[in-house]
C-alpha cells in the first residue's frame, strides 16, 4: 500500500496502528518526505485476524486515509520487490549551479549504461548546489568513464564511487599543499622576498615543459633563495592563504574521527606551520638548508617527488591503521598523480587536464570543502559537526 499527501506528524504510527487490527507482518517499509509531502510504502502480508478480509482491510485504509485528506493506493500481489541489478553506485554530481539540461544529460547517461536510479537526494545547497544518485544495474568503472566524458561537456563535476560500507569508512585524507590546501605556491612566496621571482618562473616553466624533472627543478629554484635571511619564514607563513572551504573540510574530518596529512613538493617551513594551526595528524615535505641565520639554497633529507608523495601516503596509512583502499587523496598537479592513484578515492582539484584526466574524480569549484559530498557527507552533517564540542 502506498500513502500520499501533505505530511504531518503521527502519518506513520496511524497507518500501522489500522493494520494492527488485521494482525498482518510488516514485510518492508519506505517512506520519503519532500517538499511537505509525504510518500509512505509498505508491504504486509494478508489478514490473519478472525473474520477479516482483504477488502475490510482495504476498506479500513481508505477510510482512515480519507480522514486525513490523503490518498491511498492498494495493490494485491505475492512476493518481495525484485532485486535490483547487479552493480551499486553514488554518483555525485556538483553543479555551480546546477541547471536542469545537465541533470537530464547525467540522467540519460546513467540509463545508456544499463543503470536504474533507485534513489535521488541533496547533499547541500551552498556553496555549490550537490546531489546524490543511488544507481544499481552497471559496473562502477564502466559508469565513472561514461560520466567522465559527458560531465566534461556539460560543465558539471561528477564522481562515481562504489556503494558499501567502505564509502564511509574511507578514514585517511591525504592532500597536496600548494595550490591544493593553500592558494599559494611557496616558493614563488620565497622568491618575492630574494626578488627572483622571474628566474624561479622561468625554471618552472622547464620542467613543465620536460625539460627538467621534479628534483632538477626543486633544486634549481631552491639555488636562486641562497643568501636569503631565514627571518623570512615567518613572513611566508603569514601570507599563505588557505583555500576556501580548507578549515571547514579539516575541522569537519577531525570531528568525524578522519585522520587528515599532507605531503608537499614545498618545504617543512611551512608545512610544519599548517600542522600545528590546523591540527594535522601527518605532515612531510622538503626542507630548507638554514646555516648561520641564511638560507643556503640547498635543501636536506629525501625529496619529496612524485614517488615520494605515493611513498608518504602509504606510510601515514600504516601509522593510521588505515587500509589503501579506505584512503582519500587530493591534489592538483602532475607530481601528485601517483598519490591519487595509490589511494582508495583520488581527487583531482581544480587540476590540470592531464591529472582531471587520470583520477578517480575531479572537483572543479574553488572549494575544498566540496570533497565532503563526495564522501557522502551532507550540509547538515557538515553544521552539526560544527556544533560539536572539541
Amino acid at each position: 500500500m502506498k500513502i500520499f499527501g501533505k505530511d504531518r506528524p503521527g502519518i506513520t504510527a496511524g497507518l500501522f496502528d489500522t493494520l494492527a487490527a488485521y494482525s498482518v507482518d510488516v514485510v518492508d517499509i519506505e517512506q520519503v518526505v519532500t517538499r511537505g509531502r509525504i510518500v509512505l510504502c509498505a508491504l504486509v502480508t494478508a489478514p490473519t485476524a478472525g473474520g477479516t478480509t482483504e477488502g475490510d482491510l482495504r476498506a479500513t485504509v481508505h477510510s482512515w486515509a480519507d480522514s486525513l485528506k490523503l490518498q491511498a493506493e492498494i495493490i494485491s500481489g505475492t512476493g518481495d520487490n525484485r532485486p535490483r541489478g547487479d552493480g551499486r553506485s553514488h554518483v555525485t554530481v556538483l553543479g555551480h549551479p546546477l541547471t536542469a539540461e545537465s541533470t537530464a544529460a547525467i540522467a540519460a547517461t546513467i540509463t545508456s549504461t544499463g543503470g536504474n536510479i533507485d534513489r535521488i537526494f541533496r547533499l547541500a545547497k551552498y556553496p555549490v548546489t550537490a546531489v546524490e544518485f543511488a544507481v544499481s544495474g552497471t559496473a562502477t568503472e564502466e559508469l565513472r568513464t561514461a560520466l567522465a566524458t559527458e560531465s566534461a561537456g556539460i560543465g558539471v563535476d561528477v564522481a562515481v564511487v562504489s556503494a558499501g560500507l567502505s564509502r564511509r569508512a574511507q578514514r585517511l585524507v591525504v592532500m597536496d599543499v600548494d595550490s591544493t590546501l593553500i592558494q599559494d605556491e611557496v616558493i614563488e612566496l620565497f622568491a618575492a622576498h630574494a626578488g627572483c621571482e622571474d628566474k624561479v618562473a622561468e625554471v618552472t616553466e622547464q620542467a613543465m615543459r620536460g625539460e627538467l624533472d621534479f628534483e632538477q627543478s626543486l633544486h634549481a629554484r631552491v639555488a636562486l633563495l641562497a643568501g636569503l635571511d631565514a627571518s623570512v619564514v615567518d613572513k611566508v607563513r603569514a601570507e599563505v592563504r588557505l583555500t576556501p572551504g580548507a578549515r571547514t573540510l579539516i575541522r569537519t574530518l577531525k570531528r568525524l574521527g578522519y585522520q587528515v596529512g599532507v605531503v608537499s613538493g614545498g618545504f617543512t617551513q611551512v608545512t610544519d606551520d599548517l600542522k600545528e594551526r590546523l591540527g594535522l595528524d601527518f605532515a612531510s615535505a622538503n626542507t630548507l638548508e638554514v646555516v648561520d641565520g641564511k638560507l643556503t639554497g640547498r635543501v636536506v633529507g629525501d625529496i619529496v617527488d612524485r614517488a615520494g608523495k605515493a611513498r608518504l601516503l602509504r606510510s601515514f596509512a600504516e601509522q593510521a591503521g588505515v587500509p589503501l583502499a579506505q584512503t582519500v587523496a587530493i591534489g592538483d598537479g602532475a607530481n601528485d598523480l601517483d598519490m591519487l592513484n595509490t589511494a582508495g578515492l583520488g581527487v583531482a582539484f581544480n587540476a590540470k587536464p592531464v591529472v582531471r584526466e587520470a583520477a578517480h574524480t575531479a572537483v572543479n569549484v574553488p572549494f575544498l570543502d566540496t570533497v565532503l559530498y563526495l564522501l557522502g557527507i551532507t550540509r547538515e552533517e557538515v553544521e552539526a559537526a560544527d556544533g560539536l564540542v572539541d
